[in-house]
């Protein structure tokens, strides 16, 4: 008599197989396809038993090289227990990891290449749901454009910040902190044994940057998305209170295997103007819009960025962090973390919103309970700045848009007409910015071209413009900066980015020259080149830009089918195919 285990020869596995069943080899026998698969699965110890429970895959981004994601193996073992109590059965596998300082020419670079890897793991593999534990800047939305994707019960893990540091009795943190003293340095404000010894006390432990960067948006945004255990976002990384919230995933990760609660219903238009909210009233990295974008374009969702600039007016920053602020991401915790946030902001937020926990946001904050006295999380009528953290601007020189982190910016700056100082791209800068020769004032205004998606190629954060250092040595700490790249969500200044379209593909930025004039206004929203379109045109047609291309691999793949910011800087066979509408919905 036949075990039933394996079915017969030639009858197909159902469409709702679940555990070791899902996603069986093509062998052309699907009862010998689970008869080889519990075969190989039962070589390295595991019972029928064992295999008969929901499969919880985790995927796995610890690395060597990425010190962000340092807590892996003990998240991995509490996730596991978690797992593995409420009755499921924990699968870790490996994927890409990305560390911003340890990836060329640029973490951003690589981001949709882990999407695509995380994906496709998800999809070859059998699991029933699926932990997404991850922490620094490129890792969080890979992991989330990917899971979009693939579209299975999903659950995202934050590997957690870092804990602050202590120089000469000034707390610091990286990296807000990092590109301070490096600004000191350049300024002669601080000698070589100085910058040594901060060095050694920016990153106090492994996790992510103890500010409000791109990391800590993202765990932010992960949260306000439904996509974490409530709590999730802010627990640093080397905590019990990170632990716990680890085991809590992996129970939860069950529960949504036997719901079936597959991404596409948390991931909702209501989720994402949730998750803006958020971005804007943290002071988030302008990194986030980016990401938010790309995430939502997997769901055929657009970004709306003129209506997300409206929702801004009415979104004041809430949060007391760096760079915006003056506090860290485990002051942030101690204030209650999200929950006291999401108090504060509940009059904005769509409270009917589905969370991973099967309960709706209105009532995660219900159930948080009251809250208590604090000063890192400001109330809406006393907020940090009085407007969302981030602008979007438009004129002839961006048609397509622009960013500006108005909460980190120089409020005398941001009204300003000046002269153009061009450099044509960020090799160009390395060679010029620090000579003395260079004509270039504290009233002027930077422009850096070719470091958008293609341009660099993978828009890299290069976007923060080191000051000249002959100003900076005459005690100049911030100028007008404009590109078609990015910065860190822990840098500050006035300073544009995510110009649409980017100079490599012939956008107006192209044709910049020395001595032009650019008024910025961002009362106006205005980002504006002072010259006729006669003029512009004149100087298009004299030298067309030619595209940058590759001749093989990832890159020629990367160069063929990336968009441009506006669209999340995803490969454009990516996106979803049924349209969603576009969001916000103001």
């Amino acid at each position: 008599m036949k075990d039933s285990t394996y079915a017969a020869n030639a009858t197909p596995v159902p469409p709702a197989a679940t555990g070791m069943r899902k996603g069986l080899t093509s062998y052309g026998d699907s009862g010998f396809s689970l008869f080889l698969r519990k075969a190989f699965i039962k070589g390295a110890g595991f019972t029928d038993s064992a295999l008969d429970r929901p499969v919880i895959g985790i995927a796995n981004t610890g690395s060597a090289y990425n010190p962000c994601h340092g807590n892996m193996p003990q998240l991995i073992e509490a996730v596991k227990r978690g797992i593995m109590l409420a009755g499921g059965l924990p699968m870790d596998f490996p994927t890409i990891s990305l560390h911003e300082s340890f990836a060329t020419p640029t973490s951003m670079y690589l981001r949709n290449l882990m999407s695509i890897d995380t994906e496709e793991m998800i999809r070859a593999q059998p699991m029933d749901a699926v932990v997404l534990i991850g922490g620094c800047d490129k890792t969080v939305p890979a992991q989330l454009m990917g899971a979009a994707s693939a579209n299975i019960p999903s659950i995202v893990l934050i590997t957690g910040s870092m804990l602050t540091g202590s120089h000469r009795s000034e707390r610091v943190g990286a990296c807000t902190d990092c590109r301070r003293y490096w600004g000191k340095y350049r300024a002669d404000e601080v000698d070589d044994a100085e910058i040594a010894e901060v060095n050694n006390q920016l990153v106090a432990s492994v996790g992510t940057c103890s500010v409000m960067g791109t990391a800590s948006t993202m765990a932010c945004i992960a949260e306000a998305l439904g996509m974490t255990v409530p709590g999730g976002a802010s627990p640093p990384a080397v905590t019990a209170d990170r632990i716990r919230v680890a085991e809590e995933t992996g129970a939860l990760a069950v529960k949504i295997a036997h719901e079936r609660l597959t991404i596409d219903k948390v991931l909702t238009a209501k989720s994402f103007e949730n998750a803006m909210r958020v971005l804007l009233a943290i002071g988030g990295s302008t990194n986030g819009i980016v990401h938010l974008t790309a995430i939502g374009g997997r769901l055929g969702f657009d970004i709306d960025l003129k209506a997300l600039d409206r929702m801004g007016r009415d979104t004041p920053v809430l949060l007391d962090l760096k760079p915006s602020g003056q506090h860290y991401m485990e002051d942030f915790h101690h204030a209650g973390g999200m929950a006291t946030l999401l108090r504060e902001l509940k009059p904005l937020l769509h409270l009917d919103a589905l969370t991973v926990s099967g309960r709706t946001l209105g009532e995660e904050i219900d159930a948080a309970g009251a809250g208590f006295r604090q000063d890192v999380i400001r109330s809406r009528d006393n907020p940090i700045y009085p407007q969302g953290g981030i602008a979007v601007l438009q004129g002839n020189l961006a048609p397509g848009g622009a960013i500006i982190k108005q909460s980190a910016a120089d409020p005398k700056l941001m009204e300003h007409e000046g002269r153009a100082v061009v450099f044509e791209n960020a090799a160009d800068l390395a060679t010029r910015i620090d000579r003395d020769d260079l004509d270039v004032t504290a009233d002027d205004i930077i422009v850096l071209k070719n470091i958008g998606p293609k341009g660099a190629p993978g828009m890299p954060e290069a976007g923060y413009i080191p000051i000249p250092k002959k100003l900076a040595r005459a005690g100049v700490k911030d100028i007008v900066r404009i590109s078609d790249g990015r910065m860190s969500g822990t840098a500050f200044g006035t300073i544009v980015l995510h110009v649409v379209p980017e100079s490599a593909m012939g956008g107006p930025l192209a044709y910049v020259q020395n001595g032009d004039r650019i008024r910025l206004s961002v009362a106006n929203r205005e980002i504006a080149l002072l010259i006729s379109d006669e003029e512009l045109a004149r100087r298009a047609a004299k030298k067309p830009v030619v595209i940058p291309t590759a001749s093989r691999g990832y890159h020629k793949l990367f160069l063929q089918t990336v968009t441009q910011a506006d669209q999340g800087v995803d490969f454009d066979f990516l996106r979803g195919t049924e349209p969603r509408g576009a969001i916000p919905k103001m």
